[in-house]
């Protein structure tokens, strides 16, 4: 029997390899993204809390 053309196994592994790279640095920039902003948030409730008790 005749055996089809070879499988590009090698760049399907390069690719997917680069995909989940890809995947890996977007989901680590939603997470530091997401510290900052808790982070910011705490600061401005602290901000806030201090001074409504400082108006009072």
């Amino acid at each position: 029997m005749a055996k089809g053309p070879e499988k590009k196994t090698k760049n399907k592994a390069l690719h997917t390899k680069l995909l989940n790279r890809k995947k890996a640095k977007i989901q680590e920039e939603k997470k530091e993204k997401a510290l900052r902003l808790k982070v910011l948030v705490t600061k401005m409730n602290a901000k806030r809390n201090s001074s409504e008790s400082g108006d009072r």
